[in-house]
C-alpha cells in the first residue's frame, strides 16, 4: 500500500506545474516580445510575395505606396499570438520533454512528443493567426477597420470554426520546425560548450531559424492561400497544394516565392529569440 502511495506521489510531483515552467512561459514571452516589431515590415512585404507571387521590389512599392499609416496595420494580432506562442513553445517543450524523459528515460522519444505537444498548443492560438492574413491582405483594407472588427465579422457571419481555417498546415509546421529547431539547438550548445555567449546565441539561434523556418516555408504559403478566403467549404491540404502548384505554372520552386527575404527575416528574429531567452533564463532560472 506504502509502495503505491509513494508512486501516486511521485508521479504527481513530475506533472505538477513548477517554478521553473512559469519562468520558462516568461522567458518565451520576453523573447517574443522583443522582436516582433523590428521584424513585422520584412514580413509584410514577404506576405505579400507569397499572396501576390509578386518580387521584393513591387512589395516595397505596393507598401510604400499605402504610406507609413497602415505600415504596421495588422501588428497587434502577431504581437499577441507570437508572444503566447513562444512562451508556449519553450515551455511546453521543456516542461513535457522533462516530464517525458524522467517518466520513460528515452531522449529521443521525449523530443518527438514534446515537440508536437508544444506545437499543438500553440495551433490553439491561430484565430490570431487568422485574423492577421486578413488584416495584412490588401483586398480587405476597406472591409476591415482594425483587428477587433475582423474578429466580429468572422465570428458573427461565420462562426467560431472559420477563425480556424488553415489549421492543417499550421500544426505540421508547428510540430515538425520545434522537433528540427530544439534537436539542433542542444546540438548546437553541446558544440559550443563553455564557448557559449550572448553573441554564440544569436549566431546560433539565427542559423538554426533561418534553416528550420526556410525548410517548412511552404506550409506558410498553403496556410496563406487557405486563411485568405472567407466563408465556403473548408479546402483540404492536399487540393489547395496541388491549386497553389497549378497556378504558379506547376513549379516546386515558386513554393519559395519570398523565402529570401524570410530567410533574412528568421535569422535576425530568431538570433534575437534565442540570444534574449538563454540571457532572461540565466537572470530568471
Amino acid at each position: 500500500m506504502s509502495n503505491v502511495t509513494s508512486e501516486k506521489v511521485s508521479l504527481y510531483s513530475v506533472l505538477k506545474l513548477n517554478d521553473n515552467d512559469i519562468k520558462e512561459f516568461i522567458c518565451g514571452w520576453g523573447a517574443a516580445a522583443i522582436n516582433i516589431t523590428v521584424t513585422f515590415p520584412i514580413n509584410k512585404i514577404i506576405f505579400r510575395q507569397i499572396l501576390e507571387g509578386m518580387p521584393v521590389g513591387a512589395a516595397v512599392g505596393q507598401i510604400s505606396q499605402e504610406g507609413i499609416r497602415l505600415l504596421y496595420r495588422g501588428i497587434l494580432p502577431p504581437l499577441c499570438q507570437k508572444t503566447l506562442s513562444l512562451s508556449l513553445m519553450f515551455s511546453i517543450y521543456e516542461g513535457c520533454r522533462n516530464r517525458i524523459c524522467l517518466l520513460t528515460s528515452n531522449d529521443v522519444l521525449a523530443k518527438i512528443l514534446a515537440a508536437n505537444i508544444a506545437g499543438t498548443m500553440e495551433a490553439l492560438l491561430m484565430p490570431l493567426e487568422r485574423v492577421q492574413t486578413l488584416l495584412q491582405d490588401w483586398r480587405y483594407h476597406t472591409k476591415f477597420k482594425n483587428t477587433s472588427h475582423a474578429f466580429r465579422y468572422l465570428l458573427t457571419n461565420h462562426g467560431v470554426a472559420e477563425c480556424y481555417r488553415g489549421m492543417v498546415p499550421i500544426i505540421y509546421r508547428n510540430g515538425l520546425s520545434n522537433l528540427m529547431f530544439f534537436t539542433l539547438r542542444d546540438q548546437s550548445k553541446v558544440l559550443m560548450g563553455k564557448q557559449e555567449s550572448l553573441v554564440t546565441n544569436f549566431i546560433s539561434g539565427a542559423v538554426i531559424g533561418g534553416f528550420t523556418s526556410t525548410v517548412f516555408y511552404p506550409m506558410n504559403v498553403i496556410k496563406i492561400h487557405m486563411q485568405s478566403k472567407i466563408g465556403g467549404d473548408f479546402e483540404k491540404f492536399l487540393a489547395v497544394t496541388r491549386e497553389v502548384y497549378i497556378s504558379r505554372d506547376r513549379s516546386l520552386i515558386s513554393f519559395y516565392k519570398g523565402v529570401q527575404l524570410n530567410c533574412m527575416r528568421s535569422f535576425i528574429s530568431w538570433g534575437v529569440i534565442n540570444a534574449s531567452y538563454d540571457f532572461l533564463k540565466n537572470l530568471l532560472i
